[in-house]
């Protein structure tokens, strides 16, 4: 009788120095548990030796199984390859730079077992910045008051998905993707193991302050159209705020005659509204540009080599 099937997803991009601890952290870690395992490297484009330690490992044991991109295409894309090429009957997500402690894979697959389709890893954020852990509170208390899933605070994308979960997130396939929003988004019945963040060991973090505002802006425009409703709004706001405001500067009129002086008001008007119409036409131009990448229908990715042959696609039809 065959044994269940794990597929381990490593995405990773300039990881060098991480391939060989990783692989022998998991490959201890799953000689604990009664399941057979595959490891599916996604290299997104790196420019230092991560593919060719990753080859190496896939010369040397046939569960070890990579695909290489032809540059770097981002994390989304590296997710959604690894979930495509992956034929586990459930699947964990994580990542190649040992932050994602492999010593709660077993209670993952507890989990597993014990009926949850979603087996979700949540770190505290002991050990960052001050900075950093403040915004990230802040968006996450801003994105749940617009968005229409809900997003925990130190929940990310290391987890175990059973097949169902799987098969489901690859029928959505827009090209604008935001992972942890299409996790919430599908449902299904979930268990949470929390866990002591672990600060990076070697190499350094690919996520700068910039490149997380631009994923939170993606989280916010992906799952909603509320900001194009609070536009609207206050649109209509600032209208019933300027049609009281001509109506009063018409009584003084009538009352006092005209009054030469009105600098003040002008410039604040100019400069209140032109900042309102500025930032709606931005929320407006978010999605139109993510209207216009979806009508192209590029691949997600491209591939310029792997060890994968005759994987199969998983969706249910």
């Amino acid at each position: 009788m065959r044994r269940s099937l794990i597929s381990l997803i490593l995405p990773s991009f300039n990881e060098e120095e991480n391939i060989p601890l990783i692989y022998e952290n998991l490959h201890h870690i799953m000689a604990l548990v009664n399941y057979d395992y595959e490891l599916i490297f996604i290299d997104d484009g790196s420019e230092d030796q991560t593919l060719e330690y990753i080859q190496d490992l896939g010369r040397k044991h046939p569960h070890v199984k990579y695909v290489s991109f032809t540059r770097n295409f981002g994390k989304e894309a590296a997710l959604l390859a690894g979930l495509e090429k992956s034929n586990g009957d459930a699947v964990i997500i994580m990542d190649a730079d040992l932050q994602h402690p492999a010593f709660l894979i077993p209670e993952m697959i507890q989990g597993y077992e014990e009926g949850y389709d979603q087996v979700i890893a949540k770190r505290n954020r002991n050990g960052e910045s001050p900075l950093r852990k403040t915004l990230s509170t802040l968006f996450y208390k801003g994105i749940n008051q617009l968005v229409d899933v809900t997003l925990k605070n130190g929940i990310g994308d290391f987890r175990l998905l059973s097949r169902p979960v799987v098969n489901d997130i690859l029928k959505l396939s827009e090209g604008n993707r935001f992972s942890k929003g299409l996790f919430a988004w599908v449902g299904y019945e979930e268990k949470v193991i929390n866990y002591e963040n672990v600060a990076r060991q070697s190499g350094s973090s690919k996520w700068s302050l910039s490149k997380l505002l631009n994923y939170a802006i993606d989280g916010l425009v992906s799952f909603n159209t509320r900001p194009l409703r609070i536009c609207l709004y206050t649109g209509m706001l600032i209208l019933l705020m300027s049609l009281g405001y001509i109506a009063f500067i018409f009584v003084q009129i009538v009352r006092n005659g005209i009054d030469v002086p009105g600098y003040f008001s002008t410039i604040s008007a100019i400069l209140f509204l032109g900042g309102v119409q500025l930032l709606s036409l931005g929320v407006i131009g978010e999605y139109i540009g993510r209207m216009y990448n979806e009508v192209k229908r590029r691949p997600h990715y491209l591939v310029k080599e792997s060890n994968i042959h005759d994987s199969k696609n998983k969706v249910s039809q």
